[in-house]
């Protein structure tokens, strides 16, 4: 029997945002196999803005019942990064939800609200709630030296109507405020991907994912396989021009490829599709007899070869040389 992704890994890291769920709601086919993968499943996300319990809460309620010992959250990677730097006791400025100030005072830090009080770090994570003064104060006690950590620098963050303003977009205005770069506690550092793999005792883990440059560069740099779904905000044309620490080792529409086999998911010349590099730098990609392929059979097809570089990512073009390739092409995102 062909061994499926769910029989080949002992554990599964899941992302949130574009991969689980999307603007309070689950994905498609996402309940299925939260609830029903026979290894063990985490979660780790980017998103400051909850508390691990709420997350888990969260997820419960939508039919995948979680505890918080299953979350690992950016927020807590942050404060064990100023617990790292700072003493028991020192004063923070947390820009961020309520869940993320109670973290650090969990972690026994001090919670201030004001860049008067002289706070040793700054902790940004994202929160809706977020404004100008909020904004200003993180960059006065930086400006007075404050360390500054923010718990991810996804620039966008995906929700129902779109892609919304993420928690690096934010911590941008900080940085060209201050002129300080926060270090990042979140993806695509590996940190929180070795904690999640810890907590259920794996040694041969998966990361799942939809963004390249958190989920999947992140589970590069933890030395893990990946797994990446077209679910999210890195669709098709992205993975192309992917950075070679940012690609994937499996490739799927959605959730569903956690049954297929790994090697299916794998970039290579597929379901009569093939791909060739032409003198101009591009890609030109043919259907043959590729009735059954469609849109990922053809992306894996010319991932095969735009990804041979290791280098550098492929900066050219992908042309259709026949009318099966054409629409193949149209289902690109």
């Amino acid at each position: 029997m062909t061994e499926s992704l769910l029989t080949t890994y002992d554990s599964l890291l899941f992302d949130l945002d574009g991969t689980v769920w999307e603007g309070g709601r689950l994905l498609p086919h996402a309940q299925k196999y939260l609830t029903t993968a026979s290894i063990p499943v985490m979660y780790i996300t980017n998103n400051a803005s909850r508390g691990p319990e709420v997350v888990a809460e969260i997820l419960t309620k939508l039919g995948v019942p979680t505890d918080e010992r299953h979350v690992v959250t950016s927020a807590q990677a942050a404060v064990e990064f100023a617990q790292q730097r700072l003493q028991p006791g020192d004063p923070v400025y947390v820009l961020g939800s309520e869940s993320f100030k109670n973290l650090a005072r969990h972690g026994g830090l001090r919670v201030v609200d004001s860049a008067d009080d002289n706070p040793k770090a700054v902790l940004h994570g994202h929160n809706p709630e977020t404004g100008w003064a909020e904004l200003s104060e993180a960059a006065l006690s930086i400006r007075n030296g404050a360390y500054y950590f923010a718990s991810n620098l996804d620039t966008t963050l995906p929700m129902e109507r779109g892609l919304m303003v993420g928690n690096g977009s934010m911590v941008a205005a900080v940085t060209t405020a201050t002129g300080v770069t926060p270090l990042s506690a979140g993806k695509p550092e590996p940190a929180m991907f070795h904690s999640a793999a810890a907590k259920v005792q794996s040694t041969r883990p998966l990361a799942v994912g939809d963004r390249l440059n958190t989920d999947i560069a992140g589970g590069v740099a933890a030395n893990m396989d990946t797994f990446h779904v077209l679910t999210g905000v890195s669709r098709h044309w992205a993975l192309v021009h992917a950075e070679p620490t940012e690609r994937p080792t499996y490739i799927a529409e959605d959730l569903r490829g956690l049954d297929l086999p790994a090697a299916e998911l794998t970039p290579h010349a597929q379901a009569g599709f093939a791909a060739r590099r032409a003198d101009d730098n591009t890609i030109v990609l043919t259907s043959g007899d590729a009735s059954g392929g469609g849109a990922v059979e053809a992306l894996r097809t010319v991932l095969a070869v735009a990804w041979t570089d290791p280098s550098a990512g492929f900066t050219g073009e992908v042309v259709p040389a026949d009318a099966g390739a054409e629409r193949a092409l149209a289902g690109w995102q």
